[in-house]
């Protein structure tokens, strides 16, 4: 059923933002631009150098990397169908499968988990506010002291740094879809020229050398080395499986579906790879250049103590990041909380509870460290996994590509998507299966070895479980 014919759809499963989208602006360069901003940012720096200091060969790690971009390309072009079909977004489109009322837990789900990243990604982009504070003027260091000024384990000032990042983005969000469109059109790119302007310097300092040979390395057998690879795949799956499950809430907007498919080629693999090269010739430099490896990108801004290249990178890293944080995060808040209570919820409103929930999270004490990164991914990862398996057998498999639209917003018995008072016990079932099976793996000290594989593992037994337990549903309900 085409959008035209459901335009007028009212009751309290939909509002303006929840229906089906009216007009369409998104070419296939909006969706490079879109993962140049979820790619380009300090929590996306960061990650990748953590992998290239896990002492693993740096061939290994690129497979890796490689393996797992390829993944998230094949998946986000999967997720964009039903969506731009449709021209809803995903926690309409999850209705199918939990029910028109059930869709609220994967949902919630997900909107808790954007709120964490949401946090985190406006913490780290206000870190680069801080140290270029303390540059320029150091006799505010005792703002910068947790232990003088500070609480719940940030400083004063780290908290009025923070505050200034929460409220930029509210302000470009609060503009609407376009205004995200056209600020991630440059935010995005723009981290491409400071990079290569951080390089240049750096290359000068070092007299053009670079050498692989400073990353930390370790003596792994080829066993050991391939589990390490598989394990890089794993957790950079993790790291984008929160924009691969809600894609849907940008691929609504795109003119076509080869706009899309071009959009994420030119943005996944080939935009991914080269500035994996770019993080990694980076990481490499700061040791003979700055004399130690430097994992923050904003701190090897401001070791560099140049004010044109302090300032310059400072705005873009904040805006790259903010570009990352809007569209990965607040938008699918906003989505996912209005979805909760459509009639009373407005997709703004859901981004005001999305932004006052990453305050209260202190999202600071879950990305700190190296460690911690890696934790808080398998973590956020085996939550998200399952929800994005069961959509794709759901929809592929069990709705063979077809949704009744009207019925994705029907609340009575006679909707196709009402199974049991609007809850499907099966979806509902295998997400707890599989969350249950992804808590022991990444808790349980016996299953440590397999700990990094909590994305693959949660993806498979939630889509598994979910097609089993369909095809045990009665026979009177699948002629239905």
């Amino acid at each position: 059923m085409n959008q035209g014919q459901v335009t007028g759809l009212t009751g309290p499963l939909t509002n303006v933002d929840l229906a089906p989208v009216r007009e369409r602006h998104w070419a296939w360069k909006d969706f490079l631009f879109l993962w140049m901003s979820n790619v380009h940012s300090v929590a996306g720096y960061m990650t990748l150098g953590s992998f290239f200091m896990m002492g693993l060969p740096v061939g290994a790690v690129l497979a890796g990397l490689l393996i797992a971009i390829l993944c998230v390309h094949l998946l986000c072009n999967l997720v964009a169908v039903p969506s731009l079909k449709a021209g809803v977004p995903f926690p309409v489109v999850i209705r199918g499968a939990f029910g028109v009322y059930g869709a609220i837990i994967p949902a919630l789900v997900r909107g808790v988990i954007a709120v964490g990243w949401y946090g985190i990604q406006t913490w780290l982009a206000s870190n680069a506010i801080v140290l270029f504070i303390l540059h320029l003027d150091p006799a505010i260091m005792d703002y910068a002291d947790l232990h003088r000024h500070g609480a719940l384990g940030l400083s004063m000032l780290g908290w009025g740094a923070f505050l200034f990042v929460w409220a930029l983005q509210m302000v470009v969000f609060w503009r609407g879809m376009e205004a995200i469109r056209h600020f991630i059109d440059w935010a995005g790119p723009a981290i491409y020229g400071v990079i290569l302007l951080l390089d240049g310097a750096l290359l000068i300092k070092t007299q053009g050398q670079v050498h692989l040979s400073v990353l930390p390395r370790a003596a792994f057998s080829w066993r050991e080395t391939l589990a390490g690879l598989l394990a890089v795949a794993s957790l950079t799956l993790a790291y984008f499986s929160p924009i691969i499950l809600n894609f849907g809430d940008f691929a609504r907007y795109g003119l076509s579906l080869a706009d899309v498919k071009r959009g994420n080629l030119w943005g996944l693999p080939v935009n991914f790879m080269a500035f994996v090269v770019l993080v990694l010739t980076t990481l490499v430099l700061t040791q003979p250049a700055l004399g130690r490896l430097i994992l923050d990108p904003a701190e090897t801004i401001i070791r560099f103590d140049n004010q044109t290249i302090m300032l310059v990178g400072t705005i873009t890293l904040v805006a790259a990041t903010i570009g990352i944080n809007i569209s990965a995060n607040f938008v699918s808040a906003a989505f996912d909380f209005s979805n909760i209570a459509p009639s009373a919820i407005s997709w703004r409103q859901g981004g005001v509870i999305a932004s006052f929930g990453a305050v209260l999270l202190t999202p600071w004490n879950l990305y700190a460290h190296p460690e911690l990164i890696h934790l808080t991914l398998d973590i956020l990862g085996l939550f998200i996994a399952p929800v994005t398996g069961i959509l794709l057998v759901d929809y592929y498999g069990v709705q063979k590509q077809t949704l009744d639209l009207p019925s994705l917003y029907n609340p009575r018995a006679d909707g196709r998507y009402w199974y049991r008072s609007g809850v499907n016990p099966r979806a509902v079932l295998a997400l707890a299966l599989a969350v249950a099976l992804g808590l022991l793996v990444v808790f349980l000290p016996a299953l440590h070895g397999v700990q990094n594989f909590s994305w693959v593992i949660g993806f498979v037994t939630g889509g598994v479980f979910h097609a089993l337990l369909s095809a045990l549903r009665p026979a009177a309900e699948k002629a239905a």
